[in-house]
């Protein structure tokens, strides 16, 4: 496959699980504007969001204000913003569009019927959208392409490009779910262990589609570290982060064997493969929670930089 064609993959399921995350950051933050606010009349839940996006300094440079009608804005619709639900699933589709012969009806359609619709929304009042509607949307939408990709394409090297865009910005996103919750959006570290931690802690379970495989898992009290075992240690839940990397694993032997070649990308997957396989909760808890997640990220994004070398750059003119 000509290394122009697999970057196109690559990055069209990246966006649509961008797309994903960014929804999924707008409904945590909307379901903790909910909670009571107990912390003396400070809540920096949008706040975080917008840190957890990595977006602050934009929004503060075109909004000022830190408040929901904004943040909403900025996060689904403003196309300044690259990693707006609207520009995620815009870029998505271009990808898409450029690598069309590739794509089976069935995904081509998924991906362009949404984009259809997420124009529609563009054009409609605001006042006539809650914001859970747009975020249930755009979850029914990833679920949509990656099933259409899942039930129709060829198991060959596209497939596994599309799988590895997805699986590597998945870890990376889950990560930052985990960090806008525990590093910044409580209050205080009084509020550990406390009834608002414990909402909060609730509310990234339901805002990752994670709170039934939890109860089945884990029993007694929702805690820190039974929340990190899930996502971040647990095989079997699928948006952890070692079932991402793991599947970015195999994604990148498929390659190596379908191409007939190993590369620093399948060593630097495995290696980060095999801490988070090794690791266990109170290693991650001494390390700081915080800091391991963002080297676990920083690891990631390592990953992601030697498979655009290996992979996507092409040769040089």
């Amino acid at each position: 496959m000509l290394s122009r064609h697999a970057d196109h993959l690559f990055w069209m399921t990246r966006y649509i699980e961008r797309a994903e995350t960014t929804a999924r950051l707008l409904e945590v933050g909307a379901r903790n504007a909910l909670l009571p606010d107990i912390s003396g009349g400070f809540r920096n839940d949008w706040d975080a969001v917008l840190q957890a996006s990595g977006s602050v300094d934009a929004f503060l440079q075109k909004y000022g204000d830190v408040v929901q009608r904004n943040v909403e804005t900025h996060l689904f619709f403003d196309q300044d913003n690259p990693s707006s639900v609207m520009s995620c699933l815009s870029a998505a589709r271009e990808n898409a569009r450029v690598v069309r012969t590739a794509l089976t009806a069935s995904v081509w359609d998924a991906i362009n019927t949404s984009y259809q619709e997420l124009r529609q929304f563009q054009r409609t009042e605001r006042s006539k959208f809650q914001l859970t509607d747009l975020t249930e949307w755009t979850r029914r939408t990833a679920y949509l392409v990656r099933g259409a990709i899942t039930g129709t394409q060829l198991r060959d090297d596209g497939y596994h490009f599309m799988g590895l865009g997805a699986s590597i910005e998945r870890a990376d996103n889950t990560a930052r779910l985990i960090d806008v919750k525990y590093y910044v959006l409580l209050p205080s570290v009084s509020y550990v262990g406390s009834g608002l931690d414990q909402s909060q802690w609730a509310t990234l379970l339901r805002s990752m589609s994670a709170l039934g495989a939890y109860n089945w898992t884990y029993s007694g009290d929702i805690t820190a570290s039974k929340i990190a075992d899930l996502l971040i240690l647990n095989r079997k839940f699928p948006r952890s982060l070692v079932t991402s990397v793991e599947q970015s694993c195999e994604h990148l032997d498929s390659l190596a064997r379908g191409y007939g070649s190993s590369t620093d990308a399948q060593a630097a997957a495995r290696g980060l493969y095999a801490e988070l396989a090794d690791a266990q909760v109170q290693d991650i808890f001494e390390e700081g929670l915080h800091d391991f997640l963002g080297r676990m990220q920083s690891l990631n994004a390592d990953m992601a930089q030697k498979v655009q070398a290996a992979y996507l750059q092409g040769l040089p003119a």
